[in-house]
């Protein structure tokens, strides 16, 4: 699937995966009614396909499971732009930093904000906004039990952020991400009932655990080019033996190499646009 169509919202159909296990489970209930006596045969293919869809869930940047976009859009990275998206915020300890950094470099980000943390420091979430950035979608609690959740879960789930944002920005988020990128395959119909696009990213740091700036800068960094998009986190971050924060080491140092190589830092919307 292009990034384009990613970039794009659309009616939702189920890809070719997810179709073909609809097949195979209703395929399965048939053989079984015609001859009881393949129930494990049949038992092992089903269990087969439920361990493809597991690992496919695992992937946060598979498009197995649905429409997933990991890199910019052919004309945005034409532009030259990436998207430098922030995780698991607002946090009133580190995200005041992290904005005064973007205003220094003159860049704008994507952050992905769980909605009862945007509840709790409301006036941060509109300061994110007010300084030219985007808020989208991250849920509401950012449950470690997200990926299990059924349609009603993603549901409530979405929706509540969704009015959560919505209500604090007075604008609705166009993107989601979800909680460590584990999903099922039920939640691409909930995304598109809800006008959401899931985004994951072309790369990240892993700077929730990794905490040593150059070990980050290298992988955000490493063949840094037009179109990438590229993962942060201003909630959960990782801190340094000095106590500080991961991100607000290594961002400075991101951004200045982005400019260096000719790249404009944009919001996701900005891009898509």
């Amino acid at each position: 699937m292009s990034e384009e169509l990613s970039c794009a919202g659309q009616g939702w159909r189920p890809t070719p995966l997810v179709a073909g296990s609809i097949a195979l489970h209703a395929a399965a209930l048939l053989l079984l009614a015609w001859n009881p006596g393949w129930w494990l045969e049949l038992l092992v293919l089903v269990a087969l396909n439920h361990a493809v869809i597991t690992v496919c869930g695992l992937l946060p940047r598979s498009r197995w499971l649905g429409p997933n976009m990991t890199r910019l859009p052919a004309a945005a990275a034409a532009r030259r732009e990436i998207a430098i998206t922030i995780d698991d915020g607002p946090d009133p300890a580190v995200t005041p930093a992290v904005l005064d950094i973007l205003d220094r470099h003159q860049a704008q980000a994507t952050f992905f904000c769980i909605g009862a943390r945007a509840h709790a420091h409301a006036d941060l979430c509109r300061e994110i906004v007010r300084r030219g950035h985007a808020v989208e979608n991250h849920s509401q609690r950012h449950r470690h039990s997200f990926a299990f959740m059924g349609p009603g879960g993603f549901r409530r789930e979405l929706q509540e952020a969704q009015d959560t944002l919505a209500a604090i920005t007075g604008r609705r988020p166009a993107f989601f991400r979800a909680p460590a990128g584990l999903r099922n395959p039920l939640l691409d119909p909930v995304l598109h009932a809800l006008g959401l696009r899931l985004a994951s990213w072309t790369r990240r740091g892993f700077d929730t655990r990794v905490a040593d700036p150059q070990l980050l800068l290298r992988r955000l960094s490493a063949d840094l080019g037009a179109g990438d998009i590229l993962l942060l986190h201003d909630g959960n971050s990782a801190l340094t033996p000095a106590g500080r924060p991961a991100i607000l080491e290594v961002l400075p140092q991101l951004l200045e190499r982005a400019a260096a190589a000719g790249l404009r830092p944009v919001t996701l919307r900005t891009a898509c646009a």
